[in-house]
């Protein structure tokens, strides 16, 4: 609050910007992490530094993006100098580039922990796992409803197609929830910290079905949730294809695991190119 002060600061609610105040969380957020010496951590969104601090305690090397050109001045001029901050929008920036693997073991990868902003976590989350496959795992804070989203299993109510897009790249769990007093500004909804960890190959093998087209049977399905499958992915899957999936077109798209969205995608394009004349 005293930085803040000085600087003249104030959290941008454009860009979603609710500063950690509590020493603790911070704490508990990289001991979650599991970084340590030579590790590389990439944080979107340092603010203050208050969570950058307690990773480069570590002993991480850790690289952070910032936005907003008013905390990047700030940050200069309170964290260490082997702490790297850029200036610019982690939704734009080619992140892989920034962790080249002559830096970077590609065993361990990178571990992205972060406080997200509400406004950019959900893309954000998407762009990192489709994106730059050197990051290896996400420790982030985001809105409580977002992380169970995130999270949510097929059945669910909340499970939707950001669930199963982030089920074909990794396994998630709900770490810890958040009050709205250790923010400032404090929101007006909890948040919490989810582990996302990328899986060693997609759920789906890519040889068998393209991601591209999961992504489109999703968007078809989830738009119109209320309805079967034969009506929501009508036009897109015949019912040949429904049949040589094992999948019934009397289910709804919350029903279907990414295991059944990839086998629907893949007997699509089998189908498809069996009776494409040759």
């Amino acid at each position: 609050m005293d930085l803040l002060s000085s600087s003249g600061v104030r959290p941008a609610k454009s860009l979603g910007q609710n500063f950690v105040v509590d020493p603790n969380l911070t704490e508990r957020i990289a001991r979650l992490a599991a970084v340590g010496p030579g590790d590389q951590v990439l944080e979107v969104g340092p603010g203050l530094g208050s969570l950058t601090l307690a990773l480069h305690a570590t002993g991480a090397f850790v690289t952070a993006i910032e936005i907003d050109h008013r905390l990047a001045e700030v940050l200069a001029e309170t964290l260490p100098d082997d702490v790297r901050v850029i200036r610019g929008d982690a939704l734009e920036i080619d992140l892989a580039a920034l962790f080249p693997l002559s830096l970077v073991g590609r065993a361990s990868g990178v571990t992205m922990v972060a406080n997200l902003p509400y406004n950019v976590a959900t893309p954000l989350v998407m762009g990192v796992l489709e994106n730059a496959p050197i990051v290896r795992r996400l420790v982030v804070m985001v809105q409580r409803e977002v992380a169970e989203r995130f999270a949510a299993p097929p059945g669910n109510k909340i499970y939707g197609a950001v669930s199963a897009r982030i089920a074909y790249f990794a396994t998630t769990s709900v770490e810890m929830v958040v009050p709205p007093e250790v923010f400032f500004p404090k929101p007006n909804v909890a948040s919490a910290v989810i582990e996302i960890t990328r899986r060693e190959t997609p759920a789906v093998d890519p040889a068998l079905a393209d991601y591209d087209e999961i992504v489109t049977l999703l968007r078809h399905g989830f738009g119109n949730r209320r309805k079967m499958l034969r009506g929501s992915l009508a036009g897109l899957v015949s019912p040949e294809v429904f049949s040589a999936a094992g999948v019934e077109p009397t289910m709804r798209a919350e029903q279907l695991g990414i295991l059944e969205w990839g086998k629907l995608a893949r007997w699509r394009r089998s189908l498809a190119n069996s009776h494409t004349p040759s």
